[in-house]
């Protein structure tokens, strides 16, 4: 996940910190953060001068970060309480149920719960 010119990276992994309830097991301070959960890994980075030209056609992010959760509710109540609400309502799909948030930096979090039946 990057975006240089508005690109925060101090604001974005302090967002993803609380968000996942969870430090970075890597860190190196406006370089790199990485989060592993659940046999996954996030890494958000900030890239070299040299390489700033691979994100500069990069206005608005094209990134989704999908996130299943148990408690719909509860994350779109914690998201909300970093200051963060998503802007529309949930979603019922055949799956189950979703709603849109954003990051500091732009990006789109689906957060999904699925449907009894689905579990």
């Amino acid at each position: 996940m990057c975006h240089p010119g508005n690109f925060s990276y101090t604001s974005l992994v302090g967002f993803y910190t609380q968000f996942l309830r969870i430090e970075p097991t890597t860190y190196i301070p406006n370089v790199y953060a990485e989060f592993q959960f659940s046999g996954l890994k996030l890494g958000i980075f900030q890239p070299k001068q040299t390489h700033f030209f691979e994100f500069q056609n990069s206005v608005k992010s094209k990134m989704s970060l999908c996130l299943e959760v148990k408690d719909l509710e509860s994350a779109i109540a914690h998201l909300t309480a970093l200051g963060y609400p998503p802007p529309g309502e949930i979603i019922n799909a055949s799956h189950g149920r979703e709603i849109y948030a954003y990051d500091p930096d732009g990006n789109r979090i689906i957060l999904h719960q699925l449907n009894e039946q689905s579990n």
